[in-house]
């Protein structure tokens, strides 16, 4: 048995692969960005061939850089990007169309039109989802419609649809394995996270024919192995979770109550909630944690679509950074953001607002303002989104939250965690290995094949590097500042 875990973190704009040895600390790191594609205002989608020849390429070049082979590995972990569509011919194994990714828009119109023809409270029942173009059951709709003969060939079972741990999956394997697991299942609108199945009714509704979906399996098992010709060895594969879930279970949060906040392209929170569903009456997601030895758990999830994605647009689109690193030292040259406030909807707003038509807008702007005043409203801007999903998700589970667990690439930036403890009035804690997702991914392997013991030997695993605490009182002025700056991005919208 190899003596290393080897986890692929496919991201939305990046692949990656992290090798973690029995301690959980980091051997290597490889990453590589790939292309994003924008056909049109709102769409945005992936070619599935990069992501797969990116995803090879780290997995090569950090089992190198460790100075190890295929065969050190003892399983490998997959957590991904959410919600991402990709449909392609079982025979070829090539997509038919470009991967349709979580933030694409295209179907936001479809998605009203069902909304008025009254399926929400179906849809919310059955998957815990609100409708919404976000997930995957309206691009698959929209694929098979738009691309010439593909209706008749999903029909005769010709296409297989995944969301992109399938697709890996299928390709690690030589197309012999077509699976994915409870949490990756949970977000795509077409699965009873009650009955733990496809959901006939709804892939009616979206006319989608059963035979192109995956096989949903736990989150923690050995699903088959990488063939010989891929990675020159064959390594099991394991452990499966969509991001946000292998996070929440990196953070350690295995008990109902424990929250935690990922801040990477969005904003995602999730709270265990434990082994029965609940229905948010607060404009969250109920989903699917993970599926560990036959046993669900359950999270409530607040999206936020635009997060670090607002730093990027400083850097790329308006210049005023060379590196997104550089926005905590710009912000740090005022007190305060003089009142402007920047709403990054620029992909429509998420929980708790789910307005697909908001666009992004600033406010507040004088002739003082300067490049600094909006780092800080931007840097501001997604604690403020954070704000408003706790407070949903305080509401929902009817208890207060004092500790909030923090991980992904912004959590970096005191400035910003420190602004975030401060306006939530809770502790917000950053763990030592801030690689949470990929190593929830990498647990869920081990797990799987014997590598660790069980849940309590990794949680001693989990230190803490950071506690932030609430040192300042935000004024409320502010709090109502944001809240018409909202108003404005949605009345925009109308």
């Amino acid at each position: 048995m190899g003596k290393y875990i080897l986890s692929l973190d496919q991201g939305t704009t990046s692949s990656r692969a992290i090798i973690f040895n029995y301690s959980g600390e980091i051997i290597a790191i490889a990453q590589k960005e790939f292309t994003q594609i924008y056909p049109r205002a709102g769409w945005v989608e992936h070619d599935p061939n990069e992501i797969w020849v990116t995803q090879l390429a780290v997995v090569t070049e950090v089992i190198a850089k460790a100075g190890l082979t295929p065969a050190d590995m003892n399983a490998i972990g997959i957590t991904n990007q959410r919600e991402t569509t990709v449909v392609w011919d079982r025979k070829t194994g090539k997509p038919i169309y470009n991967a349709i990714v979580w933030q694409d828009r295209r179907t936001s119109a479809y998605c009203n039109s069902i909304k008025q023809q009254g399926y929400a409270p179906t849809i919310q029942e059955k998957t815990g989802l609100i409708i919404d173009s976000y997930f995957s059951a309206t691009k698959v709709k929209w694929i098979l419609e738009n691309v010439a003969g593909a209706k008749q060939k999903a029909e005769n079972g010709e296409l297989a649809f995944g969301t992109i741990d399938s697709w890996l999956i299928w390709n690690l394997t030589d197309g012999r394995i077509h699976v994915t697991d409870v949490s990756n299942a949970s977000r795509t609108m077409l699965y009873n996270i009650r009955s733990l199945a496809w959901d006939d009714d709804l892939l009616q509704l979206f006319d989608i024919p059963k035979s192109m979906l995956p096989q949903v399996k736990s989150s923690s098992e050995i699903y088959g192995s990488t063939t010989g010709n891929i990675l020159a060895a064959q390594i099991p594969i394991a452990g499966i979770a969509g991001d946000q879930q292998s996070a929440l279970f990196g953070q350690m949060c295995t008990q109902p109550g424990m929250v935690k906040n990922t801040y990477g392209t969005g904003c995602f929170m999730l709270m265990n909630i434990g082994k029965t569903p609940k229905t948010s009456s607060n404009n969250l997601l109920t989903t699917i944690a993970w599926k560990i030895n036959g046993e669900v758990n359950y999270a409530l999830e607040g999206s936020i679509f635009i997060a670090g994605a607002v730093v990027q647009w400083l850097r790329d689109e308006l210049g005023l950074i060379q590196k997104s690193a550089d926005v905590e030292q710009l912000a740090l040259q005022v007190k305060d953001t003089q009142g402007v406030y920047i709403v990054p909807a620029f992909a429509g707003l998420g929980a708790p607002y789910w307005n697909q038509d908001a666009r992004g807008t600033i406010t507040g702007i004088t002739r003082g303002t300067n490049k600094a005043h909006i780092a800080r409203a931007a840097l501001e801007s997604i604690a403020y989104q954070t704000m408003d999903v706790l407070n949903a998700m305080q509401a929902d589970a009817a208890t207060p939250i004092t500790e909030l667990r923090v991980d992904g690439g912004a959590t970096a930036n005191n400035l910003l965690m420190q602004f975030q403890a401060d306006l939530l009035i809770c502790k917000v804690i950053r763990p030592k290995v801030t690689e949470v997702t990929a190593i929830g991914a990498a647990y869920l392997a081990g797990l799987a094949t014997g590598f660790w013991k069980d849940i309590e030997e990794i949680k001693s695993q989990w230190k803490i590097d950071k506690t932030f605490t609430a040192d300042n009182t935000i004024d409320p002025k502010r709090i109502k500042g944001w809240e018409k700056a909202i108003t404005a991005a949605i009345t925009n919208a109308e």
